[in-house]
């Protein structure tokens, strides 16, 4: 049986035996629990989106899919069905991520890291401002979004996690901890990416990106600066235009487009196929990185991989950080292989000896 292989004709039989049979009866005949990620809307009504997508491969393939056959969330029945054109939206809310966190501690901090009411007026404006941020889907968000009811708890959730904080604390993942970490060390760069978040919604730049390709901000690209200002960073070192400048500055002051990190040099490995190729990083801390323009001087050059390894964990180090790390390990790899040799050396001379004794 091909999972997801159903047409829109299917999933109204199904929709239409369901409304025939009851919710109840509908779903106990097929084995199904209530929806708890997604629900399919149809002529205004909700319907257990699994339940409906599984019982659609009877009307396709002969027999209904178990309920352990597939997951009723994006990488199954609410894929198919919004494939087919059907409205599925989400029953509960998606979890936070950094960058809504950021905002919301940088609230918890300028009231003294206090939690805040649902009424408090600069709960309603964040709750505005956080439905305006370009994370999760429309899709993906319940009737409730980050209303302020969320917003509040959210505050508690920070404020009780403060060091300071004697009572218990309330519930909170581990990017509540790490957000209330960074702004503990570093508390006027993280108040300053808050602003930079603010700034970036409010002036709609941060709204654009989110249609960019954003396929390579894996697990492998972390900032505590959150998504949005990294999507930004990546476009600016994606930028076509300033990236054939900064090239063009480097030949022209007689330098090569060698790696700065770790001297790689696409034209003398590749030849013609390397030449002029090379990548850019932009090397100004995202904290720092308004809506100014990009200078030339802000821009490194380098190769793939080490673009890769600066980018893979937070706090970035710079291409002369990296050079650094580079060197080290070498010479260090240099002394471990001189060490052998000469113990590999010294075992030979007894033997050699020996050998001559004979």
């Amino acid at each position: 049986m091909h999972r997801g292989a159903i047409t829109r004709d299917s999933v109204l039989k199904s929709v239409a035996e369901h409304d025939e049979l009851g919710r109840e009866s509908f779903l106990s005949k097929y084995g199904f629990s209530e929806a708890r990620s997604y629900v399919l809307v149809h002529d205004g009504q909700e319907y257990d989106s699994k339940a409906i997508a599984g019982v659609a491969h009877k009307w396709d393939q002969g027999r209904a899919l178990a309920p352990g056959e597939f997951s009723g969330g994006k990488d199954h029945a609410a894929a198919w069905l919004k494939h087919l054109g059907f409205q599925v939206k989400a029953v509960k809310n998606p979890d936070w991520a950094r960058d809504e966190v950021i905002l919301a501690c940088h609230l918890v901090m300028t009231n003294g890291w206090k939690g805040l009411d649902a009424q408090d007026n600069r709960v309603i404006e964040l709750s505005a401002l956080l439905q305006l941020l370009p994370i999760h889907a429309d899709t993906d968000r319940s009737a409730k979004f980050r209303n302020p009811n969320g917003v509040a708890r959210k505050t508690f959730d920070i404020a009780t996690r403060h060091p300071d904080y004697r009572g218990k604390p309330t519930n909170g993942g581990a990017i509540d901890r790490e957000v209330l970490h960074e702004f503990l060390v570093r508390p006027d760069q993280m108040a300053e990416v808050a602003r930079l978040i603010r700034e970036g919604i409010s002036t709609g730049e941060l709204q654009e990106l989110a249609q960019t390709d954003d396929e390579d901000l894996d697990d492998d690209f972390s900032a505590p600066e959150g998504r949005l200002l990294l999507r930004r960073h990546r476009a600016r070192e994606r930028n076509k235009g300033l990236r054939k400048k900064k090239i063009d500055s480097v030949l022209r002051k007689g330098g090569s487009l060698a790696c700065e990190a770790c001297g790689f040099d696409f034209e003398e490995v590749y030849g013609d196929r390397g030449a002029g190729y090379v990548e850019c990083h932009h090397v100004v801390p995202l904290h720092e990185v308004g809506e100014g323009k990009t200078r030339l001087s802000d821009l490194a050059v380098i190769c793939a991989n080490c673009h890769r390894m600066i980018h893979r964990r937070a706090p970035w180090p710079t291409p002369a950080e990296l050079r650094a790390t580079i060197e080290h390990r070498g010479a260090s790899r240099i002394r471990g292989a001189a060490t052998i040799g000469q113990q590999r050396g010294e075992a030979a001379v007894p033997s050699a000896v020996q050998d001559g004794r004979r």
